[in-house]
């Protein structure tokens, strides 16, 4: 096996020639059956499953009845965040980064479905690494899409972003609006990734479900505003808070249970060649607004600091709020608001500081 993935990973880069095999190697494949109603055992592949929404993720598919292999490089995931996991028999880990393809392609070996969560998401410094954002969300994702090609793997759920909306010209921004002209390092390498998605589903008859994020927030949160508005006020200066731009910059949020909730609605009930999806909540909030929750939460009154424009960095989009009535018409609804979001991730941040440390 490890010879066969060697010999195909580097044919993968020829630009001429026929592949050492035809459709991938004869593995078992699982089927899903149903009983009383209830779906059986299904083996999933989860990339980025120890980060923020790759192991709310797992432990989900984990509570309901599934196998679940978790590829990470624990490069920003934390292995912590499975240990819930980590006690159950159906469930699988393997250190492993998604640029290195042979190992991508032993890991993906018998696994009936892909959720492909891992991912570059410090956007804010894409003009500083700009080579970051190509190797670990659109190169790393041809690698994904190669492994399932050798392991004949067909279905896939790709963690996209509202970003490659850019600065929308409609709002809520629908999924088939107008072409945008991207804004960020970080959304043109989710675009791309993408397009080489949907190639796939035409070339090699896969099956997609593409999901446009807005900022998720909840258990195990890692990275973004408020989980740096609470470092800076628990670990630098309860008085004084620093903002990035002027504070109008208006953004939706949805809870990772919702945003895994739409996830696993979407893949049941939309049947399309490729799925493209937007979740979040129907609604939005300024910066200013999630400031004054989170101080309202920590009992805090800082003096704001503002660095002044409409947005925070290079491709930060000052007003991302998405049309989710695609999602919707499935039977989806978000059961969880954006302040009560906010709350409850200051609250989880708050019982767990080793992460802001661990993150410095």
């Amino acid at each position: 096996m490890r010879q066969a993935a060697r010999n195909f990973a580097e044919f993968s880069y020829k630009p001429r020639g026929r592949p050492p095999f035809a459709g991938g190697p004869k593995t078992k494949r699982l089927r899903p059956k149903t009983a009383n109603g209830r779906a059986l055992e299904m083996h999933y592949f989860v990339t980025g499953g120890a980060g923020f929404i790759g192991s709310n993720l797992t432990d989900r598919l984990l509570e309901l009845g599934h196998r679940v292999t978790v590829y990470d490089n624990l490069s920003t995931g934390f292995r912590d965040f499975l240990s819930k996991a980590e006690g159950d028999a159906n469930f699988r880990f393997i250190e492993g980064d998604d640029l290195n393809q042979t190992a991508l392609i032993e890991a993906m070996a018998g696994v009936d479905f892909v959720f492909h969560m891992a991912a570059n998401a410090d956007v804010r410094y894409g003009t500083r690494y700009p080579g970051r954002d190509l190797e670990q969300n659109t190169i790393a994702t041809a690698n994904v899409l190669e492994a399932m090609r050798f392991n004949n793997v067909k279905k896939i759920v790709f963690a996209s972003t509202g970003s490659i909306y850019g600065d929308a010209k409609v709002i809520p921004t629908p999924e088939d609006a107008p072409f945008p002209t991207q804004t960020s390092l970080y959304g043109a390498s989710k675009l791309a990734a993408e397009g080489l998605i949907s190639a796939y589903c035409e070339g090699f008859q896969f099956q997609a479900w593409i999901y446009r994020f807005v900022s998720v927030l909840g258990p195990r949160y890692t990275h973004g505003h408020v989980f740096d508005f609470l470092r800076q006020l628990l670990l630098t200066d309860p008085t004084t808070l620093n903002v990035l731009g002027d504070g109008n910059q208006r953004k939706s949020y949805m809870h990772v249970n919702d945003c895994i909730d739409g996830m696993l609605l979407g893949v049941a009930k939309a049947q399309e060649k490729v799925n493209t999806l937007n979740l979040g909540f129907d609604g939005y909030c300024s910066v200013r607004d999630s400031i004054g929750w989170i101080c309202g939460r920590l009992g805090l009154s800082p003096r704001l600091n503002f660095a002044g424009g409409d947005r925070g960095w290079i491709g930060d989009s000052p007003f991302i709020y998405l049309d989710t009535r695609r999602m919707r018409s499935l039977g989806w609804t978000p059961k969880i608001g954006i302040e009560q979001a906010v709350i409850s991730t200051v609250d989880w941040l708050q019982q767990h500081p080793q992460i802001f440390k661990r993150r410095l």
